[in-house]
């Protein structure tokens, strides 16, 4: 892997000790960095789990991706600069049920404590969050809590106007990330996946976070949110490029 190219993607110039705070730098860049996007599911382009493929398309194409894509590269990076990183299979909460196993690909970084690492989920925690259960961390307004019972853990989410909601639940048994090939490719053709549906490229901002779901561009800065509608492909590619560095093929 070429580590500075992949670097100076993210923007990141500072220590590489392998230390928490390293750590927290190193994932709070990714995500201000490289959005969460599915844009090639909706241009036809296959996404296949393999490590270079993946890192070609943040770094080289300075493109984004969805769980496995962002996670997957970045476990790489992580283990190329010489951390313990394990990757792990959550399943998602949503409609008062769990996901299939491999729905959603995370990350444990074990360092002098272990450390819950997602790049891939949107709009969640910026900064990596520590196994200590019952131990209310907040960032950004956000308050996260990990709870664990004798074979679980579960990732609970609470605003600050909002009551306490389940993230995702998973275990730590070490995956590989050609185990998430299947789940990977029903996310990308099946009509009931939350990815064919709508167009989505969202990444975060110091201030808050910019998103373009379908033809709506969504800005929202310290707590204020501004929607836009973008009038045809024309402005929708352009918002792409402006905000995302993103240049797709013109229609």
């Amino acid at each position: 892997m070429d580590i500075p190219s992949y670097l100076n993607r993210i923007e990141y110039r500072d220590s590489l000790e392998l230390s928490a705070e390293v750590l927290k730098e190193l994932h709070y860049a990714h995500l201000l960095s490289v959005p969460f996007e599915n844009l090639d599911i909706h241009l036809g382009r296959e996404i296949l789990l393999d490590e270079k493929r993946l890192i070609n398309k943040i770094v080289t194409e300075r493109r984004g991706g969805f769980c496995y894509e962002l996670n997957g590269a970045f476990s790489a990076l992580l283990k190329e600069l010489g951390f313990k990183v394990d990757l792990l299979s959550a399943r998602v909460y949503d409609d008062g049920g769990y996901s299939p196993e491999f729905d959603h690909l995370i990350l444990r970084v074990r360092l002098e404590d272990d450390w819950l690492v997602d790049v891939g989920f949107g709009d969640s925690f910026l900064k990596p969050l520590q196994f200590r259960e019952g131990e209310e961390q907040v960032q950004a307004g956000v308050t996260y809590r990990l709870e664990s019972d004798s074979s679980e853990w579960v990732l609970l989410t609470k605003g600050e106007k909002s009551q306490w909601e389940r993230t995702y639940r998973f275990n730590l048994q070490p995956r590989q990330l050609s185990d998430f090939k299947g789940r990977c490719r029903y996310h990308q053709t099946s009509p009931e996946s939350h990815f064919t549906q709508k167009r989505l490229c969202t990444r975060a901002t110091p201030e808050g976070r910019i998103t373009i779901s379908d033809q709506q561009l969504i800005v929202t800065e310290n707590g204020q949110r501004k929607e836009t509608k973008l009038g045809d492909e024309k402005e929708y590619l352009a918002a792409l490029e402006n905000h995302f560095g993103i240049r797709l093929p013109k229609p």
